[in-house]
């Protein structure tokens, strides 16, 4: 489960009631600086990581940053698979919660080792369709925007061809149909897809 906030006190009213395995943190957010965020995140969340995402570079605001409490920082703008293994990094450190597995119909992902099964038999997927796959079933049951798939998809140097998701979405649904997965990869109409069970 994903949430997202845009503010500094959204951000304080989310942390006090729910908790999560990993926090994505912005620098620069509309009410103030992310970091005046992490006193509240390390009284409630003593353990969970924390990675700033930000386009604050200079040498003195990454110190600042990690002497702030964060675990990690990392400068936009940034590769998506560089982040997954700054994710799976952090995740892997001692008192760290690991990611559950994500399942959707007889489908099952896991985000810490990126491994994916159809009833325990191991899916092989390539690396463009594993990228898709992993951001389709991360939000099952819920519309994923074209913008958000082909940032998962493809690098920032990428030249990527108009049809190019479109194609990749077919052969991945091609490939969920013939090992009988039980989901469906439903396109919204100039929105993006949709990954449910079928």
């Amino acid at each position: 489960m994903v949430d997202r906030v845009g503010s500094c006190d959204e951000a304080k009213l989310t942390l006090g009631t729910a908790c999560y395995a990993l926090i994505l943190l912005d620098r620069l957010l509309p009410d103030g600086d992310g970091l005046s965020l992490l006193p509240t995140i390390r009284a409630c969340h003593a353990g969970t990581p924390v990675i700033l995402l930000t386009a604050l570079d200079d040498l003195g605001d990454k110190v600042r940053g990690l002497d702030a409490g964060a675990d990690d920082y990392l400068t936009k703008p940034f590769f998506a698979d560089e982040l997954m293994a700054r994710i799976r990094a952090v995740l892997r450190r001692p008192g760290a919660e690991p990611l559950s597995p994500l399942i959707c119909g007889r489908l099952c992902f896991d985000p810490q080792y990126r491994e994916a099964t159809v009833d325990g038999h191991p899916l092989v997927l390539k690396h463009r369709e594993l990228l898709l796959f992993e951001a389709l079933i991360q939000r099952a049951g819920r519309v994923v925007q074209r913008d958000a798939l082909l940032n998962a998809v493809y690098g920032l140097d990428d030249d990527v061809q108009p049809k190019a998701l479109d194609g990749h979405v077919s052969r991945l649904r091609g490939r969920l149909i013939r090992c009988n997965a039980g989901v469906a990869i439903h396109a919204i109409r100039n929105v993006g897809y949709m990954m449910k069970q079928a």
